[in-house]
């Protein structure tokens, strides 16, 4: 696509570092990625390496217990099974958990036992466990390597755009080019671009990003055959990612009189094509909603964590008498609290009831 002739001065121009950004809400995706990535690890990690020990010597226990056993089965696809061992073993008594994931295609229910190492007692599974040993390891390794290969394209895209960005101070040739405008998306205030150069052929095709504050818009200059936005950017020296240019030409350092005839020039090539739809909408609730807004997704958010930690504390806590779990469970509603509650006895009934869920005797359950 041809550009409109722009009037840049014949010289080395810099441009704001902050004329290029990263994706929005990469400041949260990126770290929450490398948090599931190390989550993932704790998950699973151990219990794989504790099975790998004790299919070296295993020992299956015939009299062994197998407490509140259960798989579940996500998608009809992604099992996970998870059991309270309990045996005895050379008149020692031993009380662990063991957790377990794979992928399989499976109806019905699953035939178990229980089995430790000989070396190690204290290391104990199910049979199951081991039989998918190989399963688990490639499940594993499926899982954590898309979470890598995330996290490593998240460090690639903020090496790229930091070193970019640190290139666009120091002065060199402008080279106007045509970007087409991928998404865009208005939060409160500011107008959030992602655009890629795929329509410059001389150039690679990469996506960049880019953030317009309170009063600053992208200069569109015509439209794609999909009816995408075409807008005006330039490349700065050898630097690898354009630059969207904003209507007020303020990204640009240069001197008022250099920046008028500029902005002349882009609005008399711009009279001579159809009138360019603005992107920011008009109609945009103020900032006062957007903070609204914001702050009920993150209050549910909080809210989802909240009750998502109270599920996994009633349902598979190693223990009853966790201090966050207790305070939760207590403040709780009756009916939600009651149903906490009966869910801890099934699985430590033989146990003192925790904090909430007593009786008068602040032992018994309730």
């Amino acid at each position: 696509m041809s550009i409109p002739p722009v009037s840049l001065p014949d010289r080395p121009l810099a441009l704001k570092q902050s004329s290029l950004s990263l994706p929005r809400g990469y400041a949260l995706s990126a770290p929450l990625m490398f948090l599931f990535a190390a989550l993932l690890i704790y998950w699973q990690v151990p219990d794989l390496l504790r099975d790998y020990r004790i299919s070296q010597n295993p020992i299956v226990l015939e009299d062994g217990e197998l407490r509140d056993g259960e798989c579940k089965v996500t998608k009809g696809l992604f099992t996970s099974c998870d059991a309270r061992l309990v045996y005895t073993y050379n008149g020692r008594y031993y009380d662990s958990k063991t957790e377990i994931f794979f992928v399989d295609f499976h109806a019905g229910n699953y035939e178990t036992d229980l089995v430790i190492s000989a070396d190690n007692p204290e290391l104990a599974t199910v049979t199951l466990g081991l039989e998918k040993m190989q399963n688990r390891v490639i499940s594993f390794g499926v899982f954590f390597g898309l979470i890598a290969a995330i996290c490593l394209t998240s460090i690639f895209l903020g090496l790229r755009v930091s070193y970019a960005r640190s290139r666009l101070t120091t002065p060199a040739p402008l080279t106007p080019v045509p970007v087409e405008v991928f998404t865009y998306k208005q939060s409160g205030r500011r107008l959030f671009v992602t655009y890629t150069d795929k329509i410059a052929d001389d150039k690679t095709k990469r996506t960049a990003y880019s953030r317009f504050d309170k009063g600053q818009e992208p200069i569109i200059i015509g439209q794609a055959q999909d009816g995408s936005p075409i807008a005006l950017a330039v490349r700065h020296g050898n630097t690898s990612l354009p630059v969207l240019l904003d209507t007020g030409l303020e990204r640009i350092k240069m001197t008022d009189d250099e920046r008028t005839a500029a902005l002349a020039s882009i609005k008399a090539a711009q009279a001579e094509t159809a009138e360019a739809t603005p992107l920011r909408d008009p109609t945009k609730k103020g900032v006062f909603f957007s903070f609204i807004r914001t702050f009920l997704i993150v209050a549910v958010l909080i809210i989802a964590a909240v009750m998502g930690y109270w599920l996994w504390y009633v349902t598979s806590g190693y223990t009853q008498f966790m201090p966050a779990g207790m305070e939760i469970n207590n403040m709780l509603p009756g009916p939600l609290n009651e149903w906490g509650c009966d869910q801890l006895q099934k699985r430590f009934g033989d146990q003192n009831a925790p904090y909430g869920c007593t009786a008068s005797d602040f032992k018994s359950w309730k």
